[in-house]
């Protein structure tokens, strides 16, 4: 029979790649959306699917997911992110799981459509992506942004791939990680990290070194070089933020 499950998304103004996503979520128990305020056809999507639509004002990534989590009625849930949808292997591979699973997560490969291919290497693939798991036994952090699943058991793996096909430009995807970068800059700047100079020029040439070299990200051509390129200059620009906080605060 296998394990009841609840698929369990986040959105605003997703409509754009929402259909794939609640598609492939058909074998669900059911889908919970909690929408905090789209003005495009998003909830007219999600209802047209049957999903549960809630609204929720906007929490912050890891407290908004969990308080998505907290409206299932199942206890394993599922989440996803509206631009994600789950591969045919995938979805046989969770129907199979027993009705008793004794893990207390499943992590899976995460596929990322980038300028239009999907990578396969680099820091594309696998992303490792923990998802499915007993709200009993995990929860989601409370980081407003890069939140996690914290397991509090044994985690399991699953071979199947989850795709990631948000369809945003170079222009787009860049504005994102700006927002992206300022927020994990006042995160560091709040638990109290320094950071000088050698940090700032060693991280990003590190990261290339690890992404691009060593996990083969040169094997995903143009598009898996301007993606570690584009992740490289997030790591300066992150410490770059940060390092100009901790003078603002020593001359405040």
């Amino acid at each position: 029979m296998g394990v009841s499950i609840s698929a369990v998304l986040i959105t605003k103004n997703a409509a754009h790649s929402l259909k794939a996503c609640l598609e492939s979520c058909r074998f669900a128990d059911e889908v919970i959306l909690v929408d905090s305020g789209s003005s495009d056809d998003t909830l007219a999507i999600a209802n047209a699917y049957g999903a549960k639509v809630i609204h929720q004002d906007w929490l912050g990534f890891g407290p908004q997911k969990q308080f998505a989590v907290s409206q299932a009625r199942n206890d394993w849930v599922l989440c996803l992110d509206a631009d994600e949808w789950l591969s045919d292997a995938l979805i046989k591979e969770i129907k199979d799981l027993p009705d008793n699973p004794q893990t207390s997560a499943y992590r899976f490969p995460r596929c990322n459509k980038f300028m239009g291919r999907f990578l396969r290497h680099g820091e594309g693939y696998p992303d490792m992506s923990l998802r499915l798991f007993d709200r009993r036994r995990a929860r989601w952090s409370d980081h407003q942004v890069h939140e996690y699943v914290i397991a509090d058991g044994p985690v399991g793996t699953l071979a199947g791939d989850l795709m990631h096909e948000s369809g945003e430009d170079v222009s787009v995807y860049l504005a994102k990680q700006n927002r992206y970068t300022d927020l994990q800059a006042e995160a560091l700047f709040a638990a109290g990290k320094q950071v000088g100079a050698m940090k700032l020029i060693a991280s990003p040439l590190l990261r290339f070194f690890k992404f691009y070299i060593v996990r083969q990200g040169f094997r995903d051509g143009l598009p898996g070089l301007v993606h570690i390129a584009i992740g490289c200059f997030n790591s300066f620009v992150k410490y770059a933020k940060l390092l100009e906080r901790q003078r603002l605060e020593k001359k405040a």
